[in-house]
């Protein structure tokens, strides 16, 4: 989490300086200090959503970890930093103005992340401790739904970042509020959550298709066909140098700080980790038509030359990139043949998904006769080894205070359906 929020802020701070340094010279249009700085927050915003589809959550637990974790506190931390951006006026930067601008993005960070935990704690302790809806599937269902998205809704109410709010609500809400409900509900909330990101994902790409085709914008730099792939390129450039600028020497970092082989980062991870973040999605869209638009609607050049730039840097990263993601990890991450065929051959049905999370420490009557039997590593078993870091007092903390007071993993009865499901078929 601390590897993408500096991670953003180190991009964040190349990319600006570059676009200072370049745009200036192709005169692409009037632009100010707090347009440059809002570039170097929209092209920080990474889109990690590819890599993840090819990585294997079981192969590479610490690798998928680290991706998945560094890109979506990126998009948090650049919207965090466009917010903070518009909140000022950069025109004539001071000592004073600076320090502002740094404690506004603190108070968006730090005010954001704690109203997503508070209010995933109170979803936890709702479910937990009301009847009302109590081993009800629909009603569970409705309330955690509701609930992420009241925290959402709080967020924009007093002018936070939604994206982050939700972010730890979610955060909370998994490791609280999921296991308080029964086990249909479990099973429903993964499957509806993931049908409703699938469907929302292909509406953005469909919404960023379409617009790459709205020929307003286009017709405005029709003169100049030249320039606008200059400035791709500039900032596609940018992208590559900046991604480079943090992820191997954060990594070499956290190396030094690890003492066991299987937990530094190899050189083909921090590779995988660099082109993860190379492409660039909803959010960097979404950024810039608030930045360089009104209503979506722009006749300014160097807003257009912005606009179309993006969708460009966008469709090019997306389709160019993506395509290469595959073969690359692939490549640089050959899975071991024991284990794929250790994949292949257990159940992936759903409720043999969420077995290992609702046994409480006791293992099915197949594991119990026969305790030899290897499991492939993966990222629970890798969070639950015991070690005397920050984490190792966390679960303290969490199993002695947390966890039966807001529920979660072993801390509440085990319920394995709703009444009706007890009682069997009604149409029978």
């Amino acid at each position: 989490m601390l590897f993408g929020a500096v991670g953003t802020l180190i991009s964040f701070g190349i990319i600006s300086a570059g676009a200072i340094q370049f745009f200036k010279e192709l005169h692409i249009g009037d632009l100010q200090i707090g347009d440059y700085l809002a570039i170097g927050a929209i092209f920080s915003a990474t889109d990690s959503v590819c890599t993840l589809q090819v990585l294997n959550q079981d192969e590479t637990p610490l690798l998928y970890s680290l991706v998945f974790g560094e890109g979506v506190v990126n998009d948090a931390t650049s919207v965090v930093l466009f917010n903070a951006i518009q909140s000022f006026d950069l025109t004539h930067i001071n000592s004073t103005i600076a320090l502002k601008f740094v404690g506004n993005f603190f108070y968006l960070f730090i005010s954001s992340t704690l109203l997503g935990v508070v209010t995933g704690l109170l979803s936890a302790f709702i479910i937990k401790k009301l009847y009302f809806g109590r081993h009800s599937t629909d009603r569970e269902v409705a309330l955690m739904i509701l609930m992420a998205y009241l925290s959402y809704m709080l967020a924009e109410l007093f002018y936070l970042s939604g994206i982050l709010t939700v972010f730890f609500c979610g955060i909370v809400m998994s490791h609280y509020t999921w296991h308080n409900v029964t086990e249909s509900s479990r099973v429903t909330t993964k499957h509806a959550f993931a049908t409703l990101s699938f469907v929302a994902e292909i509406f953005i790409f469909l919404y960023v298709g379409m617009d790459a085709l709205d020929i307003e914008k286009w017709r405005v730099i029709s003169d100049s066909p030249g320039k606008s792939v200059g400035v791709s390129s500039i900032l596609l450039g940018l992208i590559l140098v900046g991604r480079a600028a943090f992820v191997f020497p954060l990594s070499f970092i956290s190396n030094l700080t690890k003492k066991a082989p299987h937990e530094k980062i190899e050189f083909k991870q921090q590779v995988t980790i660099w082109w993860a973040g190379l492409m660039r999605g909803a959010v960097s869209m979404a950024l810039a038509y608030n930045q360089f638009t009104s209503l979506g609607h722009t006749q300014v050049r160097g807003n257009a030359m912005m606009i179309t730039s993006t969708i460009t840097v966008v469709l090019f990263s997306t389709v160019v990139f993506g395509l290469m993601t595959k073969p690359l990890v692939r490549i640089l991450l050959p899975s071991p043949k024991h284990l794929s065929r250790m994949l292949s051959s257990e159940p992936t049905t759903p409720k043999s998904f969420f077995l290992p999370l609702l046994d409480n420490g006791q293992g099915s009557e197949a594991e119990q006769g026969n305790r030899s039997v290897v499991r492939p590593s993966s990222l629970r078993m890798l969070l639950t080894t015991p070690s005397h870091t920050v984490h190792y007092y966390w679960r303290k903390f969490d199993d002695a205070f947390m966890r039966p007071v807001f529920g979660g993993r072993g801390f509440v009865p085990f319920v394995p359906g709703s009444p009706t499901e007890r009682n069997g078929p009604q149409w029978q």
